[in-house]
């Protein structure tokens, strides 16, 4: 991601990592959106997040614990835009032409009057917990993510 964001292709806008002592948890995310070439109105957010079983399980090297080892990976994209069933059709058949039918996605839409545009939160969510030998294919999300944002872009008004 940062490779992208010197290239300039994406801007990195946030990054967190942190540790939480009362659940034993530790999560990392980054938060970009796409170079100048198109407006700031979008952005994507990776968020990874090792729970207190996940953890353990790595440091414990138990083999009937080895399926709980990695971490759990959520996508986000956020945008302002407007309340249409059109664009809301075309925003979830850009999704599955992305990420696939079978992923879980979930948008919700708040809208604040008397604002006129909505905001809207996209999660993408894995069913299964992410390993070491995977890594390639959380890079290989990273350039989905980037597609994702530009189709949401060129395709939907607002975004």
């Amino acid at each position: 991601m940062y490779d992208l964001d010197l290239e300039g292709e994406i801007e990195i806008i946030d990054r967190n990592d942190l540790m939480n002592m009362a659940k034993m948890s530790r999560s990392f995310d980054v938060c970009f959106r796409l170079a100048d070439k198109f407006p700031h109105k979008g952005t994507a957010k990776m968020e990874i997040e090792s729970k207190l079983n996940n953890l353990a399980s790595e440091l414990m090297q138990n083999e009937h614990l080895k399926s709980q080892q990695g971490c759990h990976l959520r996508l986000n994209f956020f945008h302002k835009g407007i309340i249409n069933e059109d664009y809301l059709d075309r925003i979830k058949q850009i999704l599955v032409e992305i990420w696939g039918a079978n992923r879980k996605i979930i948008h919700s839409v708040t809208l604040i009057p008397p604002e006129t545009t909505a905001n809207h939160t996209i999660t993408i969510e894995f069913d299964r917990i992410v390993g070491e030998e995977q890594l390639d294919d959380i890079i290989e999300m990273i350039d989905f993510m980037v597609i994702t944002l530009q189709k949401l872009h060129e395709e939907v008004p607002g975004v």
